[in-house]
């Protein structure tokens, strides 16, 4: 297993008239974020030396060509471009977001081809980003086709971790979407993610119902008792511990959460509202089921507030963080899958 401070980082830029770049820079502007990890920024010298003069810090970095020429102890910049880019804070602009895609692209393939151990992606612009080769809501529908794997959107926190059946979908479609296979296969990803990346032997997992109040036995909409219910003592059946549904609306206020490892939510804003009302600055996004480990913040470009100096980084540094204990984790748990024998005797 590999040492913390020898784990290469790699960073998406994001989209550069957002707040990405800053809380990029800012969080290695503390040298001793050096000590747990080698970072490697996915961009240009160019672009990062203007960035670091506009927002007036005193940050050291190295341009490299290869992520294998990465020094420990510095903050190194890959060299994807050598033109000027030129930024307009707090504006869409399509042609930026050929530049964060670029970044992503080249971070993604470094993940692929193991040049790199874990990726962090600063916040893209979900509009200017599109184009031929990123026709995707976000990142995580783009990483599941590049890392062939199924994915699920992970809110995490030391103390709380909301997943998500369905993530950027509209609601008007939300209960056509949601199928027993859907539900069987997410459940699964965060069963295994629970287990495998933290340390949870037997998860004890909570499901949100899709209708207000889960239905009220069928008055409010039907999906729940036809659908959910029957999909969940399925599960149950096996012997996991997955219980629900239970009705949104109270299900945080009560602290209810707290008697689970994690909460499935049926839509986006049924689990997001609620985790970063309670966790905003300190949630992580964590997309879980691939083969590789990918964090984010729990924000977005912010371009109200890009380029004024102001952004907090708490969600990027914790990003970074999370991403490491989960490699740690995850490596720590395919060794011990390969040699049972270690385990006993160790919790994990």
């Amino acid at each position: 297993m590999k040492h913390a401070e020898m784990i290469k980082l790699g960073i998406s830029i994001g989209d550069l008239n957002g707040i990405g770049s800053e809380i990029v820079l800012k969080t290695f502007d503390d040298s001793r974020m050096l000590d747990f990890c080698t970072p490697i920024i996915f961009a240009s010298s160019k672009i990062i030396n203007f960035l670091k003069k506009y927002y007036k810090l005193d940050v050291h970095f190295q341009g490299i060509d290869d992520p294998s020429k990465a020094i420990d102890g510095k903050i190194n910049v890959m060299n994807l471009w050598k033109e000027n880019v030129n930024i307009n804070f707090g504006e869409e602009d399509p042609k930026v977001g050929e530049y964060a895609f670029k970044s992503l692209e080249a971070a993604t393939s470094a993940l692929k081809e193991d040049k790199i151990d874990v990726l962090v992606t600063a916040p893209i612009n979900k509009s200017t980003i599109q184009s031929e080769k990123f026709n995707f809501p976000g990142h995580t529908d783009y990483l599941a086709k590049e890392l062939k794997g199924e994915s699920l959107m992970l809110m995490i926190t030391d103390n709380l971790k909301v997943g998500l059946l369905t993530d950027h979908v509209a609601l008007k479609d939300i209960a056509k979407v949601i199928t027993p296979e859907l539900i069987e296969k997410k459940i699964k990803i965060i069963q295994q993610t629970l287990k495998q990346d933290f340390r949870v032997e037997k998860p004890r997992i909570a499901v949100l119902g899709i209708n207000p109040h889960s239905g009220d036995h069928g008055v409010i909409g039907k999906e729940d008792e036809e659908v959910l219910k029957p999909t969940l003592q399925k599960i149950r059946d096996k012997g996991d511990l997955v219980f629900g549904p239970y009705s949104a609306d109270s299900f945080f206020g009560s602290k209810n959460y707290k008697n689970f490892d994690a909460v499935v939510a049926s839509y986006h804003d049924q689990g997001l509202i609620p985790f970063k009302t309670l966790s905003f600055g300190r949630g992580v996004n964590f997309t879980a089921g691939l083969s590789k480990v990918r964090t984010s913040p729990d924000h977005g470009t912010a371009f109200e507030i890009a380029g004024k100096n102001e952004a907090n980084i708490s969600s990027f540094k914790e990003a970074v963080f999370k991403a490491i204990e989960i490699y740690k984790a995850r490596e720590e748990y395919t060794e011990l899958t390969k040699n049972p024998l270690k385990k006993q005797g160790k919790k994990i």
